[in-house]
């Protein structure tokens, strides 16, 4: 790769020159056209961000640039890498292609990596693979090297590791690692940070900025994080079921969009902003479907019913008995490490959600937010420590007792789609928490939860599979309220979700929070989330609780060094003032180190 110092211009010949792509798939009666007549441009040291909702062509799109999308999908037009179109390539020609002149960085670098060979082995079969006449030996010797470019450190020790003993940063730097190995061109980077935490998130984009200033690399960002966006793109490409709507530099495309999806779009996206006395309102979403396209945004007075009157209206947090929902007291959780060593996931933590109140939980991740929030429900037994649900001790609770107490919580899980069973219809998971407790009324029941997530009753009868991302995480929630709980658990229920689909559900769950007036621990790593829907905002590092208080004292006067780190990481959707959080953020860094 050339060396290009920052602030040099970049050619006018374009290394991935997408033109008039259309795809379309097979399906049971007609044909699905994905994309439709999309064209991008992307030159030596630009990157260029495409956005859009689930299902708007970005992946596909993506796909197309590699020649991976199944013999099922029918493609015109054209992606020229180098001058060459990569649609008339086949088998060895193709190959020579990927890898050498173009790679990808995929979303998720667990699947990505083969679980049955380490490190070093994956990263050099890269090598071989495109350099005839490497040893074994200069091949694991340039991956070595290749892991120190990423930024990991004791890189030697790392090329005998497998996939799963490496956290979820350093397995997608590994992937990094493996997709500039053979110095490409063009680097499709398709949603490479969606699952990590703001702080790893940060290190990631700094990477990928770091490889565009010192090689020249042209990159092509798929993302629906708009704060990466903000931070990373230098020009934005917007996509609404298949179609590019606008094309814009991204100062100009926040400070001004012109398409109405556009528009939709960045008012979707939540933002961190002090509330003050305000009540808590979910960002503008839309009434019916997933999509920022779909339906009029419903109002947001307490004159229309919408979200923020419903907040207004809900139980003060902690009135009644007094009694908290959920007490945790000096809880410690251990799991067994290598050679029989003790890890302490949770360490002496204690804190309480009162009644009717909605507690942030954040941090990195291995923090041990997860960890906590399956202990205060029973799911993880601690090594010491007390849960107590309502005044009653969940710990050492067994058998009928434990039941009782559970029947009180509720969880909504990350993923959805491995949370919900396959082989049962939405109907019969939903009710499932209702037949493992014999409750009756069933069929009226799940019919009632459906509409309360603004949800068809008809869909009770589909299969998980057969609905959108956003639609399952709404049955999820569905499922979590079935026996009326106390207090809900939500573990990082819109990480993985698109921002327009991320609106809607946090549109129901705020909906519902104040109308049921159940407590909530709600678990991210989205700071921009939890600002949204929390009273209080707890901080958890390596195990500890370093940090606790009401939202805006926390988020925005921070007492502890590693909470304003971790605020600071966080990218907003405003590209001038990212800017100036990333010079923030680095001078941080530098007083830390």
């Amino acid at each position: 790769m050339r060396n290009q110092t920052k602030g040099e211009t970049v050619s006018d010949s374009p290394a991935l020159a997408i033109e008039d792509l259309s795809v379309s798939f097979a399906g049971s009666s007609a044909k699905v056209r994905a994309v439709d007549g999309v064209s991008i441009r992307v030159n030596p040291g630009e990157i260029v961000a495409v956005v859009g909702e689930s299902g708007s062509g970005k992946s596909v799109t993506s796909m197309s640039t590699l020649g991976l999308l199944p013999p099922t999908a029918t493609v015109r037009g054209s992606v020229r890498v180098g001058g060459v179109d990569v649609t008339t390539l086949d088998g060895p020609a193709l190959r020579a292609v990927r890898g050498s002149e173009i790679a990808m960085v995929f979303q998720e670098p667990m699947t990505a990596l083969n679980p049955a060979f380490t490190v070093g082995w994956q990263v050099a079969e890269a090598l071989r693979l495109h350099i005839d006449g490497l040893s074994r030996k200069q091949a694991l010797d340039r991956a070595a090297e290749l892991l120190e470019t990423v930024g990991i450190r004791d890189a030697r020790r790392r090329l005998g590791q497998y996939p799963h003993e490496l956290s979820g940063g350093l397995r997608q730097r590994v992937m990094i690692a493996m997709a500039i190995a053979c110095e490409p061109k063009v680097l499709i980077a398709d949603e490479a940070t969606t699952a990590l935490d703001v702080t790893v998130q940060a290190e990631i984009l700094d990477l990928l900025r770091d490889l565009r200033d010192r090689f020249g690399t042209a990159m092509l960002v798929i993302t629906h994080n708009m704060g990466v966006v903000a931070d990373i793109a230098d020009r934005v490409v917007v996509m609404y079921q298949g179609r590019v709507v606008e094309e814009a530099p991204v100062e100009e495309l926040f400070a001004n969009p012109r398409a109405d999806y556009t528009k939709r779009l960045l008012s979707a996206v939540p933002r961190l902003k002090p509330r003050g006395d305000a009540p808590r309102t979910a960002p503008d979403a839309q009434a019916e479907g997933d999509g920022a396209a779909g339906t009029a945004s419903r109002g947001r007075t307490e004159g229309e019913g919408g979200a923020a009157g419903r907040a207004a209206e809900r139980p003060a947090a902690g009135a009644s008995d007094g009694r908290p929902a959920l007490a945790i007291e000096n809880l410690v959780v251990q799991f067994r490490g290598k050679g029989g060593t003790k890890v302490r996931a949770v360490d002496d933590v204690s804190l309480t959600v009162a009644k009717g109140e909605v507690l942030g939980l954040v941090g990195e991740s291995g923090s041990g937010k997860s960890t906590l929030g399956r202990a205060a429900i029973g799911l993880i037994t601690p090594a010491s420590g007390s849960v107590r649900l309502l005044g009653d001790s969940l710990t050492g609770a067994r058998g009928s007792a434990l039941r009782r107490l559970r029947r009180r919580c509720g969880i909504v899980f990350q993923d959805p789609a491995s949370s919900l069973d396959p082989r049962m219809t939405v109907g019969d998971c939903i009710a499932e928490p209702l037949v493992i407790n014999k409750v009756g009324g069933r069929d009226e029941r799940v019919v009632a939860l459906l509409e309360s997530v603004r949800l068809d009753p008809a869909v009770r009868f589909r299969y998980p599979h057969e609905l959108s991302g956003g639609q399952r995480q709404r049955i999820g929630i569905a499922r979590a309220l079935a026996l009326d709980p106390d207090l809900v658990i939500a573990d990082e229920p819109t990480s993985a979700l698109d921002v327009s689909v991320q609106a809607a559900v946090l549109d129901v769950f705020l909906e519902l929070q104040a109308r049921l007036g159940f407590a909530c621990l709600f678990i991210t790593h989205d700071l921009a989330v939890v600002g949204l829907v929390s009273d209080r905002v707890a901080v958890l590092n390596q195990g500890k609780l370093v940090e606790e208080g009401p939202r805006d004292e926390v988020l925005f006067d921070p007492r502890e060094a590693y909470t304003r780190r971790l605020i600071s990481s966080a990218p907003v959707p405003d590209p001038v003032e990212q800017r100036e959080r990333r010079a923030r953020a680095a001078e941080l860094r530098a007083a830390r180190d």
